[in-house]
């Protein structure tokens, strides 16, 4: 894929924010890879916690910020949940172990604050960047594979159809 794909959407409240991961839910069911960007109290978590407790994930979905990855499995499908808002060097991933966890094909691999590894890490399927604005956020998706795109077009079907003549 060449040009990535971006779409923007408002969210007003958490509701919408858990919403939109709601919706991608069943899209990632065969694995991909999504970094979630923003600053504190910008929403990655509560996206990461709606989209996993949507693709089946009971019990207590805990913030991997201090145990730096959280790990479920539903139907043979792995979810990684990663936070690397405590990393201060791009190769501390590296050197935490988790390249295998990160080259996973058949998962879901979630990774919060995907900017702190830098170009060290391989691209997302899709990024999602949540900013404030006034009450709610913005979230500004963008796909950076075929897969991701795909995830796009479901998502927002009428977004990238050319207009009717």
């Amino acid at each position: 894929m060449t040009d990535p794909c971006t779409h923007r959407l408002e969210l007003p409240d958490e509701a919408a924010t858990q919403e939109l991961a709601r919706r991608l839910a069943p899209l990632v069911r065969h694995g991909g890879r999504i970094h979630l960007t923003g600053d504190l109290g910008a929403g990655k978590t509560t996206f990461a916690r709606a989209l996993l407790r949507e693709c089946g994930i009971r019990g207590r979905i805990k913030s991997p910020t201090f145990a730096l990855v959280e790990v479920y499995e539903v139907s043979n499908l792995y979810f990684y949940h990663f936070d690397f808002y405590r990393f201060n060097d791009p190769r501390e991933w590296l050197d935490a172990g988790f390249r295998d966890a990160l080259a996973a094909k058949d998962a879901v691999v979630l990774i919060e604050w995907a900017e702190k590894a830098g170009a060290e890490l391989p691209p997302p399927d899709l990024e999602i960047i949540l900013e404030p604005a006034g009450d709610g956020r913005v979230a500004t998706l963008t796909a950076s594979s075929e897969h991701g795109q795909s995830w796009l077009n479901a998502l927002f079907p009428n977004a990238h159809k050319p207009p009717s003549a």
